[in-house]
């Protein structure tokens, strides 16, 4: 089952991220209140490679869960409505984090993420991170939306 597909100009209108730290270029295979797919192209012009490592260009392991909460907060949002939109999303806990191989420079991250519980504004999400197929990171991540 394919599910619904969100341009950079409606991740944009669901969470208040922007440069340097949007990291979601598209929202795939959403359904709502279940899961979705975000994808992230990575390139040397972000900003994290001038230092992380110069001469060896990584994305930070952090990154990676920050794209994965990112890619879930556009999944509460658009489950919630209207209302909901630029609202923020906090982190309360990240666990199981496991980092399988470096993402680096050209590098396409699909970053899948599932809804594992909801009670009232906090949900929970198991979270994988993959490019071309392979499996780079995972994580459950439990978050909460409230206003600014």
């Amino acid at each position: 089952m394919t599910g619904e597909t969100l341009n950079i100009h409606a991740v944009m209108a669901a969470i208040p991220h922007r440069y340097p730290l949007l990291l979601v270029d598209r929202v795939v295979d959403m359904i709502r209140d279940d899961s979705c797919t975000g994808i992230k192209n990575v390139t040397i012009n972000d900003n994290f490679f001038q230092g992380h490592f110069p001469g060896d260009p990584v994305m930070p392991g952090v990154l990676i869960v920050e794209a994965m909460a990112q890619t879930a907060a556009v999944l509460v949002v658009e489950t919630l409505g209207e209302g909901f939109r630029g609202k923020l999303v906090y982190f309360m806990s990240i666990d199981s984090a496991k980092f399988r191989r470096p993402v680096t420079p050209g590098d396409q991250l699909r970053l899948h993420v599932k809804k594992a519980q909801k009670r009232m504004m906090v949900w929970k999400f198991t979270g994988e991170a993959m490019v071309d197929g392979v499996l780079v990171a995972e994580a459950t991540f439990t978050a909460m939306i409230r206003d600014r």
